[in-house]
């Protein structure tokens, strides 16, 4: 896949490079700007799933 990608980029090996690094930079950004914040709110990261012992269950 990336050797076909790199096949129909254009120019030469210096101006490839720099076309692929601008869609890695742009596909990162992407990510980190729309796609991590509107998956946020639907993982609970900080919601624990284990619950510790309630002072009526412990004896006394």
């Amino acid at each position: 896949m990336y050797a076909w990608i790199w096949r129909h980029l254009p120019g030469a090996w210096h101006t490839k490079t720099a076309t692929a690094l601008g869609l890695v930079i742009t596909v990162i950004a992407v990510f980190w700007y729309l796609v991590f914040p509107w998956v946020e709110p639907k993982i609970q990261f900080d919601q624990g799933v284990v619950e510790g012992p309630t002072q009526s269950s412990v004896p006394g």
